[in-house]
């Protein structure tokens, strides 16, 4: 029983050493409309690839939305009411130009640097739409405890047993 307790434990405590958590921490970065209504909050941003670009606004007196000039991201016809994201998949590093199409002229234009970062295991590899869904991750963190837990209470019970 002594034994298959220090496997557990040892398997835990070295997780990172055994690549189980193979997870690049990525960010969301947001980006909404100023009060003046006609320029991007923050107009220009630096992320990293893998990382989200949100565009967030609501109750605007005017529509908007936010296309890239080479379509990469288009958030669609202007709205009052947004919430639109954009995953920047690795390989994707360079800058990105963005405006909203009704008020380009007045100077609505913004641009996203993506940084080149070593893409994480079994990561896709191209530029992709925005999701807040990290369930393949804590998925494979949800197995691995409950895997931890059924060895413990595996233990348990044949030491119960044989005691």
């Amino acid at each position: 029983m002594r034994r298959l307790l220090y496997v557990a434990v040892v398997l835990v405590l070295l997780q990172g050493n055994l690549g189980l958590d193979s997870e690049q921490e990525t960010e969301t970065h947001v980006v909404t409309v100023d009060s003046t209504n006609l320029r991007f909050t923050p107009s220009t941003l630096t992320v990293n690839e893998g990382d989200t670009i949100r565009f967030v606004w609501g109750g605007q007196a005017l529509p908007h939305n936010a296309v890239e000039e080479n379509e990469v991201f288009d958030s669609g016809d202007p709205e009052r009411e947004l919430d639109y994201g954009h995953v920047f998949g690795y390989e994707s590093a360079g800058t990105y130009d963005f405006f909203c199409e009704p008020h380009e002229g007045f100077g609505m234009v913004g641009s996203v640097t993506v940084q080149d970062v070593e893409a994480p295991v079994d990561t896709p590899q191209s530029v992709g739409t925005a999701t807040n869904d990290s369930s393949w991750t804590n998925n494979g963190q949800f197995f691995l405890a409950m895997g931890m837990v059924g060895l413990f209470t595996a233990a348990m019970w044949r030491a119960r047993i044989y005691d």
